[in-house]
């Protein structure tokens, strides 16, 4: 679980347990394409400097001091960005990568060997699509702004702040949060300071009586936010029915193997699992409903990560509620033309939705 962040100053869009889409992902959707698929300057941080890399280089660490925010195995991290235009100059879209969590020492020493551990195994060219895209056919309300993507690599969703990297004899880097504050710093300098609408530059912390621990999880985070929020996730998260509601480790006799993948596969007795599932999403929106400045677009299909994908996010063939894509959905929200909040009805009621079907499930 972790989080996949759109934020500005009255503009957060949080697509609840967002992760990133590796291959698996892309083949499981079939709707990336190569034609949406667009090149960006990727750059990154040394000691609180931002080297820009040019096309086709090697993205190298170098001179990073103990101070600084680096990955879980101390590589340097980065973002990307591409720069506004013309009434968009002036306005920023900061999306933090997703990418769940390690949750114990054996998890986090295995992503150290991945991208989600260490720049070493990152992209230096990355698809900016969706609510990310440029063309405005794709992306009508946001299309020219300046957009960052900061990539993820500390293994908690931008949290840890650990001097001590020594663990077992094992070296973790655990410092989310001074990657997040150095490129805050950097992007300050490089325009986000002249910014129509300022990004808030830390997160805000759950309340001081609360389980640490439990500011990790939105439906907590939220309670103590009070910048306006958009929320936006499938109500059948397929990564949230795969590893929360239905893992493999609680199925021994692998009885909802197929459900997993297909949801139009589960049997009467799963499907009604699923509804109670979505009825719990819905119930942790009353609160939410109330809060006039709030938004929220839950649609019923079975599919993970919608906004970084533009024939998920405004497309033609894009799902709907009450006949808004959501790229709509969160133009009409942040511009005030109207009050959002598009909860959907029951699976399978909308035929817009793009629902996945798997030959293996995500990785947990």
């Amino acid at each position: 679980m972790g989080f996949d962040e759109f934020l500005k100053v009255n503009l957060q869009v949080l697509p609840i347990n967002a992760r990133p889409m590796d291959q698996d992902h892309l083949e499981a959707s079939g709707h990336i394409t190569t034609e949406y698929f667009n090149k960006f300057v990727p750059y990154y941080i040394t000691d609180h400097t931002i080297t820009k890399a040019s096309f086709g280089s090697q993205w190298n660490a170098i001179g990073i001091g103990k101070a600084t925010g680096v990955c879980l195995d101390g590589s340097a991290p980065g973002y990307h960005l591409q720069r506004g235009s013309g009434s968009g100059s002036q306005s920023w879209l900061i999306h933090l990568e997703g990418g769940g969590w390690c949750r114990n020492l054996k998890s986090c020493a295995s992503r150290q060997k991945s991208m989600l551990g260490s720049s070493h195994y990152m992209e230096r060219q990355v698809e900016f699509a969706g609510m990310l895209s440029d063309d405005e056919d794709q992306n009508p309300d946001f299309h020219n702004w300046n957009k960052v993507k900061i990539r993820y690599c500390d293994g908690a969703s931008f949290s840890g702040d650990v001097k001590d990297e020594l663990q077992n004899g094992t070296k973790f880097f655990f410092r989310g949060q001074r990657i997040w504050e150095a490129v805050m710093d950097e992007l300050l300098m490089k325009g986000l300071r002249h910014a129509k609408q300022d990004l808030k530059r830390k997160f805000l912390h759950c309340s001081s009586s609360m389980d640490p621990g439990q500011c990790f999880f939105p439906r907590e985070v939220v309670k103590d936010i009070r910048t306006p929020v958009f929320i936006l996730n499938p109500a059948y998260d397929a990564w949230q029915v795969q590893h929360v509601l239905a893992p493999e480790a609680s199925d021994p006799q692998h009885s909802w193997q197929d459900c997993r993948l297909d949801i139009s596969k589960c049997s009467p007795d799963q499907l009604e699992i699923l509804q109670g599932f979505r009825e719990e999403l819905h119930d942790a929106m009353r609160e939410i409903k109330q809060k006039k400045d709030w938004g929220i677009f839950i649609d019923s299909c079975f599919i993970h990560c919608q906004t970084l994908n533009s024939l998920t996010w405004h497309s033609p063939s894009s799902p709907r509620v009450n006949n808004k894509t959501m790229a709509e959905a969160v133009g009409d929200w942040f511009f005030d033309r109207r009050e959002v909040k598009e909860l959907d009805c029951e699976y399978p009621c909308n035929p817009t939705c793009h629902n996945l079907v798997f030959s293996k499930p995500f990785k947990g």
